[in-house]
């Protein structure tokens, strides 16, 4: 399984309805290809909740490392993924919501002094909560309640859940959004140059990629492109073409259609022994043996 997202990294899915703009699910990683979400944006804000493992949670920039107990907090537009840690499995609860949620109406005193200050901020992103402080031991305990009401859906659950939201809103803008002082000076252009880079390499990933013309896609020289994207990412920009190359190859290898070496081409790589050591490293196993283990549990099925 994998996020459908278009080519602007944006996830085409409704969360919710216009009518209730919130949507809850109980997710595990493992569900997921190669254990770990795409990178992808959505306009809606996502809470996380850590019910069971461990997960490497990246928001724009900052990596967060959250446990069992602990959350998050995902602004709405910001660029986030998650991966495994330590091959081990996770599973969460997301409580994803529209900001209307909270401020109504667009122009309204709600949305202009408490929400669109935050949401129209590169720089708040994330934020990590964990039960050890009690402000933000109360966020994850609503969190948890959001998700029970959700699914109990009894008489006026809709009202609850509007006024979990406000509180936990509430507690987030007075404990940090109210104490960062922004600068509106300041130009937040590295999150829109990560999004080209990114959307550059998904679309041009089965083709001869070079470090001059993803340089040239963002406008600066190629030794900048490659400190500023493994500032960001935490990796080198040829490190994340190889993963995202052997991440397209693997609904191919379990469609079963065509041959390892035509797979190997038709995700960009011309060689089919360094497609198969890569594959190696990245899903510790072959791409022979991972069809095979494919197949046979679908006959188990």
């Amino acid at each position: 399984m994998q996020l459908k997202i278009n080519n602007e990294k944006k996830e085409l899915k409704f969360h919710g309805s216009y009518e209730f703009p919130v949507f809850v699910s109980h997710e595990v990683l493992s569900d997921y290809e190669r254990g770990a979400f795409a990178w992808h944006w959505h306009p809606e804000v996502e809470l996380t909740y850590i019910e069971e493992g461990q997960i490497e949670y990246q928001v724009n920039d900052t990596v967060y490392c959250l446990k069992a107990g602990e959350g998050l907090f995902c602004n709405a537009n910001a660029l986030h993924t998650g991966h495994m840690l330590n091959q081990g499995d996770c599973r969460y609860l997301s409580v994803t919501f529209h900001p209307r949620m909270i401020y109504g109406f667009e122009g309204s005193a709600v949305d202009k002094k408490y929400v669109e200050p935050v949401t129209r901020n590169d720089l708040l992103g994330g934020l990590h909560l964990v039960p050890d402080t009690e402000w933000q031991k109360q966020v994850l305990l609503s969190i948890q309640t959001i998700v029970t009401d959700y699914e109990g859906h009894l008489p006026g659950f809709e009202l609850t859940i509007c006024q979990t939201l406000l509180q936990i809103w509430n507690t987030l803008y007075t404990n940090v959004w109210s104490k960062i002082s922004a600068d509106p000076s300041v130009q937040y252009k590295d999150i829109e140059r990560l999004r080209k880079t990114i959307t550059y390499l998904q679309e041009h990933y089965h083709e001869h990629v070079t470090l001059g013309a993803i340089a040239e896609n963002v406008n600066i020289c190629a030794s900048e492109c490659c400190r500023f994207f493994k500032r960001h990412m935490n990796q080198t920009i040829f490190e994340y073409l190889l993963e995202y190359r052997i991440e397209k190859s693997l609904p191919l290898l379990i469609k079963g259609e065509d041959s390892i070496t035509s797979i190997a081409q038709t995700v960009g790589f011309s060689n089919p022994a360094y497609f198969g050591k890569v594959f190696h490293q990245v899903m510790r196993c072959s791409p022979s043996d991972y069809r095979k283990s494919f197949i046979s549990k679908t006959q188990k099925v």
